[in-house]
């Protein structure tokens, strides 16, 4: 008997997922090896961004770099901020566009401007790319969509190569932009002698490590999922990390924000003290990225401050931590990484999250209210 079976081509494109978002989370592992391509040898020993090399005057010489970017891709900018200052010894500062192309910006000729947007076409961006333009800084584009208007305003940049990415809220992009920001910092660190190459080798493999650490935490779907379902009618959320999981706190809150319409907030741990803490009950759910890092102690001690004053704590943990997940109500855990990488892996759950939590509402999640998926507008 000859089955009649019916699709159309909207499904084909989401390869048998229920959502674009959905599947672009998965491809994660797949896109990440996109984005290294090409960049680090087959040895695994060098990492070369023509981007850079081909300017490595400009790097060499710079007194400063200032990064904008709107939203997710303003979260990336933060943790590359982290990654710049940490590994090239250059001063950072990360900018909303639409702040800094009405702020009257300072600008020096040593500056470096780098601008991130997926789409390339974002407004304040573009704008803010022609402002640092005009006043003799170098422009730099980390961009997803070849050929859009700011890789055509700058002066030279990187492509994120993770294919097009159709769910507003990104996902994807946001781990690739990362990505390009983490060979970007490695290759000033080397042609500025700030990395010892014993450390820049590990570091590179490390990189070549993260898509498979991707892999094996997309495996926890399910139990993400079934954590969604016991938070799907909270009505807020605060989302806390110190260090390179600070951006990501961040993220995690802004993708719940945009796809379940549920308020979230992501803040620095250690901040909690100087006021948020007041909204801590059994009623607020807190989102705690708390992997083992240079500052894990410190992490492990805000938590021990929520848990006094009843608070309910989901932990994104390192595999084998046997302290944070004594402390939380409710564990993730995921494949150990440096802390420079850290935030590329923890996206992941956080994503899942805020998917599963969107699809159990019943929202639109590749296209919620109010949002486009390129700003091109003020």
């Amino acid at each position: 008997e000859v089955k009649q079976l019916e699709t159309n081509l909207s499904q084909l494109e989401k390869g048998g997922y229920e959502h674009f978002m959905i599947k672009e989370i998965n491809e994660q592992p797949h896109t990440l090896i996109d984005c290294i391509r090409g960049r680090i040898n087959v040895e695994g020993t060098d990492v070369k961004l023509s981007g850079v090399i081909d300017h490595q005057d400009k790097f060499l010489k710079a007194k400063r770099i200032i990064i904008v970017a709107c939203g997710t891709s303003w979260h990336a900018g933060l943790i590359g901020e982290y990654l710049i200052e940490d590994l090239c010894r250059i001063p950072v500062e990360v900018e909303y566009a639409s702040e800094f192309r009405y702020r009257n910006p300072i600008i020096q000729p040593d500056d470096i401007v780098i601008a991130i947007s997926q789409s390339g076409e974002t407004a304040d961006t573009l704008a803010a790319v022609e402002i640092a333009k005009s006043q003799g800084a170098f422009i730099y584009g980390i961009c997803n969509v070849v050929g859009s208007s700011i890789p055509r305003a700058t002066h030279s940049g990187s492509y994120i190569h993770v294919g097009p990415e159709i769910g507003v809220a990104s996902t994807k992009a946001f781990t690739g932009q990362i990505t390009v920001l983490s060979m970007l910092a490695l290759t000033v660190a080397k042609l500025r002698k700030t990395i010892q190459p014993e450390e820049y080798r590990k570091l590179i493999g490390e990189l070549q490590a993260i898509p498979n650490k991707m892999q094996e935490v997309l495996k926890l779907d399910n139990q993400i999922k079934d954590l969604a379902k016991m938070f799907t009618y909270a009505h807020n959320f605060i989302y806390l990390g110190r260090g390179y999981n600070y951006p990501a706190a961040l993220e995690g809150a802004l993708k719940l924000k945009e796809i379940s319409y549920i308020h979230a907030e992501g803040y620095p741990a250690a901040e909690m003290k100087h006021g948020p803490i007041a909204l801590i009950d059994a009623e607020m759910p807190v989102v705690a990225i708390a992997t083992k890092d240079s500052i894990y102690d410190k992490t492990v001690s805000n938590i021990q401050e929520i848990k006094a004053r009843k608070g309910r704590v989901i932990a994104v943990v390192t595999e084998g931590d046997d302290v944070v997940s004594e402390l939380a109500d409710y564990c993730i855990a995921i494949p150990e990484s440096l802390e420079y990488f850290a935030p590329i892996v923890s996206a992941i759950p956080l994503q899942l999250f805020a998917y599963y939590i969107a699809v159990n509402k019943g929202r639109n999640v590749d296209q919620p209210r109010n949002l486009a998926k390129s700003v091109t507008v003020e």
